[in-house]
C-alpha cells in the first residue's frame, strides 16, 4: 500500500469529552488519500479508550507522547506521519466534510505554499460572559478566524491561520527543524505564537501562506473560556508569547519604548470606551497582556545572569579549548 498524500493529526491532552467528535469529523471526510493520527499527550482521562472505540477504521492510528507540550506532541505526530502534507485539527474542533480536500487542492496547485489554513467558526457553550462583552478581537482569542470567502495569500504574519485549523508542507517543516518548543503550550499555560512565527519564517524564506475559506472548521468553546478571567489570563500569556517570539526572531530593539506606547494606548482606550462594555473589556485585556510582556522583560536580565558562566567555569572551558560565548 502506498503512503497517503496527507496526514491529519490531532494532538490531545485530557479532552476525552470532545475528542470523539473531532476524530469522527476526520473519518467522515469526502476524500480518501489520507490517514488520521491521534497523539495522546500524556493524558490521564479516557483518551485512549475514545480512540480504541474507533480502532476498526484502518486509517486511524494512536500514538502516545509522554513529554507534555503542544510542540512536542506535534513533532511526535510528524515522526510517524507518512504524508507530505500535515494537517492539524484541535481536539475540541470539528472539520467540515471537505476540509482535507480543500487544503490538499491548494498545495497541489501551488508548490510554493508552505502553510495553509481555513475559516473557523465558534460553537459557544453557555457561560458567565454575555455576548455584549465579546468584541471581534476577543472572539479571535477563542479561535474565530474569517478573512472572507475568497482564497488569498497572506503577506502579514499577524493574519496567519489559526492553529486549530492548520496545515504545513512537510518539506518546509523539516527545514524549520520541527515546531519550536519555546513557543508551545505546556499543560495549563496558554503560551502561543507558534503559527505566527512559522508564517514569519515562511514569508522570509520565499514561501507562501494561504487562507482557504472552504477548509472550514467549527471550534467547540468550553464554558470555562466564557469568563472574564479566562480572557485576562489568555491576554497575559499572549504578552509572554510575544516576548518569546521576538526573542526567537531577533526583534529586541526599542522594547521599552514600544512597551510604554502600548501600555499608554491601551489605558487610554480603556478609559475612552468606558461606556462601551465590549470595547472597554477588550482594551483592559490588552493592557493585561502588555503586563505579561513586561513580566518577561523584567525577568530577562535575571535569566541571562543565571545562565552566565562563572569565572571558574569560563577558565576551565578555556583550558579545555572550548571557550564559552
Amino acid at each position: 500500500m502506498s503512503d497517503p498524500v496527507l496526514s491529519a493529526i490531532i494532538c490531545t491532552h485530557n479532552r476525552a469529552g470532545y475528542l470523539g467528535a473531532a476524530i469522527d469529523s476526520l473519518l467522515a471526510q469526502t476524500w480518501d488519500d489520507y490517514e488520521v493520527i491521534v497523539v495522546d499527550n500524556a493524558s490521564t482521562d479516557d483518551t485512549r479508550a475514545v480512540v480504541q472505540a474507533r480502532c476498526s477504521h484502518l486509517r486511524l492510528h494512536y500514538v502516545y507522547e509522554a513529554t507534555l507540550g503542544l510542540s512536542a506532541a506535534r513533532n511526535r505526530g510528524t515522526t510517524v506521519a507518512r504524508g507530505q502534507i500535515l494537517a492539524y485539527l484541535d481536539d475540541d474542533a470539528e472539520a467540515s466534510a471537505n476540509w482535507l480536500q480543500a487544503l490538499y487542492r491548494v498545495y497541489a496547485a501551488n508548490p510554493r505554499v508552505a502553510i495553509a489554513g481555513g475559516k473557523v467558526t465558534l460553537a459557544l457553550a453557555a457561560g458567565p460572559i454575555g455576548p455584549g462583552l465579546l468584541s471581534e478581537n476577543l472572539m479571535g482569542h477563542l479561535g474565530a478566524y474569517d478573512l472572507g470567502d475568497e482564497l488569498h495569500y497572506i503577506t502579514q504574519p499577524g493574519l496567519t491561520p489559526r492553529g486549530l485549523n492548520y496545515s504545513l508542507r512537510r518539506s518546509f517543516l523539516d527545514s524549520m527543524g520541527g515546531f519550536d518548543l519555546a513557543l508551545a503550550r505546556v499543560g495549563t499555560n496558554l503560551l502561543s505564537n507558534e503559527e505566527l512565527y512559522m508564517t514569519q519564517r515562511a514569508l522570509a524564506d520565499g514561501w507562501q501562506v494561504a487562507y482557504v475559506p472552504t477548509a472550514l472548521v467549527a471550534h467547540n468553546v468550553a464554558p470555562e473560556r466564557l469568563h472574564p478571567r479566562w480572557f485576562l489570563r489568555r491576554s497575559w500569556w499572549q504578552g509572554i508569547s510575544e516576548f518569546h517570539r521576538e526573542r526567537l526572531s531577533g526583534q529586541r530593539r526599542h522594547r521599552w519604548r514600544q512597551l510604554g506606547e502600548r501600555l499608554v494606548r491601551g489605558l487610554y482606550k480603556t478609559l475612552k470606551y468606558s461606556f462601551q462594555p465590549a470595547a472597554r473589556f477588550e482594551n483592559a485585556a490588552y493592557v493585561y497582556g502588555q503586563l505579561g510582556y513586561l513580566s518577561q522583560v523584567l525577568k530577562a536580565p535575571l535569566t541571562a545572569a543565571s545562565q552566565r558562566p562563572t569565572p571558574e567555569a569560563a577558565s576551565l572551558a578555556l583550558k579545555e579549548g572550548n571557550p564559552s560565548s
